[in-house]
């Protein structure tokens, strides 16, 4: 039961992150970052002016598995893993994704 209800928070957490949607895609689209399977995002070029987009990001991101994690009883870990999960499988196509260590194109 908090399995089910923490993956239906996910989602919606997913269609928070879309007010960051424009910037992020541009990143994404230029294959400057990647989803991770932690949760979080990660500069796949070295490029300096994608550092303070991702630190924000992952910021937000962090807080609200926080605030998950306490809701349900589960540790951020798990949280982190499961949001990640979910980021991965709704990477476009053509976008990184960090698989074992490296960056591959979805």
């Amino acid at each position: 039961m908090k399995a089910n209800k923490l993956l239906v928070t996910i989602a919606a957490l997913g269609m928070a992150f879309s007010a960051w949607a424009l910037t992020l895609d541009s990143a994404k689209d230029q294959g400057l970052v990647g989803e991770t399977a932690n949760g979080y995002l990660a500069v796949v070029s070295n490029a300096a002016q994608v550092q303070a987009l991702i630190d924000d990001i992952n910021a937000k991101r962090k807080a609200k598995y926080q605030q998950l994690a306490k809701q349900n009883g589960i540790s951020l870990s798990q949280v982190e893993l499961l949001a990640g999960k979910k980021a991965i499988e709704k990477t476009a196509k053509g976008h990184y994704v960090q698989v074992n260590g490296s960056w591959v194109k979805k």
